[in-house]
């Protein structure tokens, strides 16, 4: 800590050798967690190198928890949707992209009183903590689907492709995410056990954003089996699959899926 304060440039080299390594005692050392926590630094969505300290005494109005997003891309990261309500209300998420970051976030952990919570797990609201003034504010909002319909409708055409369908919070520009629920490990954990053959991936939650046209569209969309409510359907869960940086089930028909609604457009 004595270091990190008098020579910052030293410790930001050391840093960037053993920081991975330093983190592994955040899940590793409960008797230290809290130092090791102080002496880490971070890639946020505010910049590089930043500290628990900076990130508290920056939170906004009404914020309680301290948020990160896990991934295995800093790039895919940052245009992750689960980041749009944070950016919305001016809040500074974590963006956790090393190995070792799926595992010590799965403890329970907190700094300076605030808990750490991932945006890509359970429920997450943000109402309470105000809105950035918005330049577009006084443009009309899309109307919102009708919640009950649409996702009876986007349940039938998945069917047990997910554990559940749910209006999203986290949502305010995107059509789609995919979150882990509340209880076990969060989505980036479960994949990285899955491909080290220790554990299995469990079925994820989509998360709709019920004013965006394309989940709009299905009120009006032929609801048999094959029509244009089922692909439209298929196609939130694909591309939400696609910006977790992962791939369709199916390649193939998610491309004559695309073409098909595409096509229908013209």
């Amino acid at each position: 800590e004595t270091l990190a304060e008098k020579d910052a440039e030293t410790f930001t080299k050391i840093w960037d050798a053993f920081g991975p390594v330093l983190k592994e005692g955040i899940y590793e050392d409960f008797e230290r967690r809290e130092k090791l926590l102080a002496l880490s630094r971070f890639t946020t969505t505010s910049g590089e190198k930043r500290t628990l300290k900076q990130y508290v005494a920056d939170l906004k109005p009404n914020q309680t928890e301290i948020y990160y997003l896990a991934g295995d891309s800093l790039e895919r990261l940052k245009s992750n949707p689960k980041l749009e309500a944070a950016k919305s209300r001016g809040i500074e998420v974590l963006l956790l992209s090393d190995a070792v970051d799926a595992f010590w976030t799965s403890a329970p952990l907190e700094f300076e009183g605030k808990p750490l919570k991932s945006l890509s797990q359970g429920e997450v609201d943000l109402d309470l903590v105000p809105l950035v003034e918005d330049d577009n504010k006084d443009e009309p909002k899309p109307e919102a689907a009708d919640e009950a319909s649409t996702i009876a409708v986007i349940k039938e055409a998945l069917g047990e492709r997910v554990s559940d369908v749910k209006a999203s919070t986290r949502l305010t520009t995107s059509a789609s995410c995919l979150v882990a629920g509340g209880r076990g490990p969060d989505r980036e954990l479960e994949k990285m056990l899955a491909m080290q053959n220790r554990g299995s991936v469990t079925k994820p939650i989509l998360e709709i954003n019920l004013r965006h046209p394309l989940v709009a569209k299905i009120a009006g969309a032929d609801t048999a089996a094959g029509g244009e409510a089922s692909d439209i359907s298929l196609l939130l869960l694909e591309q939400a699959q696609i910006l977790d940086g992962e791939l369709p089930e199916d390649p193939a028909a998610f491309a004559t899926r695309l073409n098909r609604l595409v096509l229908r457009g013209l």
